[in-house]
């Protein structure tokens, strides 16, 4: 029993320290990055909206390869652009149209009935899907860039690892106390022999 405890109190101290390690991670990666954190040279980006249902759904994280000049896609392809100043759109690509100084992308969501409204210029694109998600973390990105949430991710779990610190120590401090009882309770029966 007593071992069975020891592992479970070790298992319990590791998912917290890593816990915590993993959301001090996202809370920096997000504010370092002004809101999207970024892996491996990839960017990762909250989906905010059920349009490209079921390629992706709403609440997802996405991974976005960048581009440099954002030509060189075509047809089928699921891109990043900018639509507005601080809008970002994640649609399939329909149809290319070159001409000879501009690439413009007739855009649709998966989800949406008719292709989008405006074309999207080359130089609004940010990147191509990279055909990797994660359902509902985007949920959690997105708490998580907010000022509550950085504070209840950060000191949550920061306050939840201290206080079993102070239980892990309490404990073995007892244990040391019952066992210097026993020490000398053991001697003083010996010395009255």
């Amino acid at each position: 029993m007593k071992k069975l405890l020891k592992i479970m109190s070790g298992t319990t101290t590791f998912l917290l320290f890593a816990a915590l390690l993993f959301m001090i991670v996202v809370v920096i990666s997000s504010k370092a990055s002004g809101g999207n954190p970024s892996l491996m040279g990839y960017e990762i980006k909250s989906v905010l909206s059920g349009s490209m249902e079921p390629t992706f759904q709403t609440g997802s994280v996405i991974a976005i390869e960048p581009t440099e000049d954002g030509t060189g896609y075509q047809e089928g392809d699921v891109i990043t652009f900018q639509q507005e100043e601080d809008v970002l759109v994640t649609h399939r690509i329909t149809d290319v149209n070159e001409s000879s100084d501009q690439v413009m992308y007739e855009t649709k969501g998966d989800n949406n009935d008719a292709v989008d409204m405006e074309p999207v210029l080359s130089d609004n694109v940010i990147g191509k899907y990279a055909d990797f998600t994660i359902p509902y973390l985007g949920y959690l990105i997105d708490f998580a860039n907010s000022p509550t949430g950085a504070l209840v991710l950060l000191v949550v779990p920061g306050v939840i690892v201290f206080l079993y610190g102070i239980f892990a120590v309490w404990r073995e401090l007892r244990k040391l106390e019952g066992k210097s009882k026993k020490d000398t309770a053991s001697e003083s029966s010996n010395l009255s022999d």
